[in-house]
């Protein structure tokens, strides 16, 4: 497969490895204190890397909306990136987002002509270009534009999935529309309502022999499969369907059978790549939006249609499923996912994530009726936690922080042995069993502690108790500051001691 190369590419590929862990600061919580949504400010390289032990492979749909690189340059984004930085700074994002997407999850990528191409190449070589599910073509204006010389009126949305066939076999339909509803017609003003012919042949490739034999329609012609076809049903389906009326021989009665399909069992349709601006908003529509909520604040020059991202999160997404936006902007996918009842993740690096996402948030909890509210039948509620980074979760030579608290570090632990996500809080020294080994955390919020009581050393006492949480006879992996066990001992008990901090290095 090619692949792209700029200048610092070598350092973009190692970035996502050597930027350091961070802690997360809570600040503020809004609205019920119980929910699990966060908006954090902060440099989205590092917030990202901070996720990491506790998100790892759990987010179901990452949308972003990055900077386009283009000459237009607005307040709170350098969006005049010279080519390769922009390459740079986008490829260590991309990995860490990788690993925070779920296997059967999608990530969505907003982009215009100036970068789409080579981030097409990029996203290929980060997630495997079998990945690549579609690049749907959003119609971003409903008016001519006259100003070059082929009107721009279009960005693209570069969709990409893990395990494309979980995300085929996951992913909703959406609404069929009026102007796709017109093909279903009542001619004969069936009580049923609505309906269209649907041709009953099929590719007679993997055919069996129930699905070949003669139709007589109610004019007495003879029907058969056409060559190379068969019958999309078998003889039995077929009588079944006659009798209830599902069968179609044209007006006159003679031509070759079609089933009939009612409007009202139709669940939806799938998607396709073309997104009209009548069907998902405009960039006028989202300005509007935008001035409802901030007033006259234009700092944000390309803010996003609430319809657009209901229909993304429609697409990839179930209630409560996770979502994340790494580029949140003025906080609309939060908003969105915030109506149609999606936990989500929200990352923004400068004041604005204090002066537009928190207050646009609000503003939702307490049931503002703009954007997809009348849609989704929004009436408020909900809450969030607003976070800032802290302190480096390891010193320059990658030792551990004194202030890390144990649910913290054991997500550390979990995520540096086992690369796996974690879907519970971690509450006991038991932080569970994976790939035949259970593994454990001596560990009571003071770094340094070696007192044989104080709950960070394992003895003979603790580690009877280790085991009565584990009822399991696996082999043992427990972190404590120190061991009263001798070789011979842990040997027989099949236990490995690593020490803390010395043993919990991570970059």
């Amino acid at each position: 497969m090619p692949f792209l190369d700029w200048v610092n590419k070598n350092q973009a590929k190692e970035a996502a490895d050597e930027v350091p862990y961070h802690l997360l600061r809570r600040e503020a919580s809004y609205g019920e204190t119980e929910a699990s949504n966060l908006i954090i400010q902060g440099d989205n390289l590092l917030a990202l890397k901070a996720l990491l032990p506790f998100y790892a492979g759990r987010v179901k749909c990452i949308f972003i909306d990055p900077p386009y690189n283009t000459k237009s340059a607005f307040e709170h984004y350098d969006d005049r990136l010279e080519h390769s930085q922009w390459l740079t700074m986008m490829y260590p994002r991309l990995v860490l987002l990788r690993e925070l997407l779920a296997e059967d999850g999608s990530i969505w990528v907003t982009i215009d002509d100036n970068e789409a191409h080579y981030l097409k190449v990029m996203m290929d070589e980060v997630f495997g270009r079998g990945a690549f599910i579609a690049s749907c073509v959003w119609q971003k204006r409903y008016s001519r534009e006259n100003r070059e010389a082929i009107g721009d009126v279009h960005d693209y949305i570069l969709v990409y999935s893990k395990v494309p066939a979980l995300f085929k076999a996951t992913r909703n339909l959406v609404p069929i529309t009026e102007s796709q509803a017109k093909v279903y017609r009542n001619p004969n003003n069936d009580p049923r309502g609505r309906w269209r012919p649907i041709p009953m042949t099929a590719q007679a490739g993997h055919a069996t022999p129930e699905q070949f034999y003669e139709i007589e329609t109610p004019s007495g012609k003879i029907h058969t499969p056409p060559p190379g076809r068969c019958w999309g049903v078998s003889k039995a389906t077929y009588k079944k369907l006659l009798t209830e009326g599902r069968i179609y021989f044209g007006k006159n009665g003679d031509s070759q059978p079609n089933i009939i399909r009612y409007l009202v069992e139709v669940p939806g349709i799938a998607p396709w790549s073309w997104w009209p601006s009548e069907e998902v908003g405009h960039t006028d529509e989202s300005k509007k939006e935008s001035n409802l909520l901030f007033g006259g604040d234009v700092s944000f020059g390309t803010p996003k249609p609430e319809r657009l991202l209901h229909r993304i999160l429609h697409i990839a997404t179930r209630p409560n499923d996770l979502v994340l936006d790494s580029f949140l902007g003025s906080g609309t996918t939060a908003a969105v996912a915030h109506k149609m009842g999606r936990r989500y993740i929200g990352i923004e690096m400068g004041d604005h994530a204090r002066t537009h996402c928190v207050p646009r948030l609000q503003k939702v909890i307490e049931g503002e009726q703009g954007g997809i509210s009348t849609t989704v039948n929004w009436q408020g509620g909900g809450g969030f936690s607003f976070l800032t980074l802290g302190e480096p979760a390891f010193d320059d030579n990658g030792r551990l922080n004194a202030a890390i608290k144990f649910p913290t570090l054991a997500a550390y632990i979990w995520h540096m042995e086992t690369g796996a996500p974690r879907h519970e809080s971690f509450e006991s020294p038991f932080l569970g069993v994976h790939d035949g080994k259970a593994y454990f955390l001596l560990y009571n919020g003071i770094l340094g502690d070696r007192r044989p009581a104080g709950g960070n050393v394992l003895t003979s006492a603790v580690l009877a108790h280790l085991q009565t949480l584990c009822a399991e006879r696996l082999p043992y992996v427990i972190y404590g500051e120190s061991t009263r066990l001798g070789p011979t001992r842990m040997a027989a008990e099949n236990v490995t001691f690593k020490q803390i901090p010395y043993d919990v290095t991570m970059r």
